[in-house]
């Protein structure tokens, strides 16, 4: 996929909004397409293949959160929520069910919305060559991570994972031992680590332990460094 030509689905029930954000990712040379409400964003999803999706929360006839657990379902493609509201609850919640990245619509500028566009794009093209240039299944004890077929299981048992926990895990598992800080993820994982709070890495990596790990609150796989960041166990 060349990123220029992308395809992305802009999800808003506000034709202000959809116009502000559509020029500026046409001229960026992307293919846009929109829907207003969370039915239309699904019916036209299931029809037509997207490269990225960006979703407002505070939609008609389905809601945004439940468009993007119900997309999690059947895609990795990168998901940035899009929202009116800047409490914290709202971001943490979109970020489990899988979202990517998350933006307040009264706090961002155009040049930073294009940016984190272009770094969802990127990375989602990183992974994809990444994948296909290996074929590793890494093995740690319980703990299986197959890196061609983006699956994870545990004492035999398949896990489900989004795709950013995925990125994290596979970062993290390829090179055992080393630690990572909080803006190298963001860097490595989720494009660039700018207009981002280090807690988004948190939030994911609690997430993650709580599929993996026997005990959370002990994790035997990820370990954190304090004041750092997280590294996985040494082999």
């Amino acid at each position: 996929m060349n990123d220029a030509g992308a395809r992305i689905l802009l999800v808003d029930d506000e034709e202000a909004i959809l116009k502000l954000l559509r020029f500026p990712l046409e001229k960026e040379g992307y293919q846009v397409v929109t829907a207003r409400d969370g039915e239309e964003a699904l019916e036209t999803f299931a029809g037509e293949r997207f490269d990225l999706v960006i979703l407002d929360i505070m939609l008609p006839r389905i809601d945004g959160m439940e468009v993007c657990r119900r997309l999690r379902t059947r895609s990795i493609v990168p998901i940035i929520m899009l929202t009116a509201k800047s409490d914290e609850f709202d971001k943490v919640l979109g970020l489990e069910i899988g979202a990517d990245d998350y933006i307040t619509k009264d706090r961002f500028s155009l040049r930073e919305f294009r940016s984190r566009v272009r770094a969802q794009l990127r990375r989602a093209e990183m992974a994809r060559s990444a994948d296909a240039a290996r074929r590793d299944v890494i093995r740690v004890d319980g703990l299986e991570v197959d890196l061609l077929k983006r699956n994870v299981s545990a004492s035999g048992r398949r896990i489900d994972v989004t795709y950013i926990e995925f990125e994290i895990l596979k970062t993290l598992v390829s090179h055992p031992g080393r630690v990572y800080s909080r803006q190298l993820l963001l860097q490595l994982v989720w494009g660039d680590s700018d207009y981002r709070d280090a807690r988004t890495v948190d939030v994911h990596i609690r997430h993650l332990r709580e599929k993996i790990e026997t005990n959370p609150k002990d994790p035997e796989y990820i370990f954190t460094v304090r004041n750092i960041g997280y590294k996985f166990r040494e082999l």
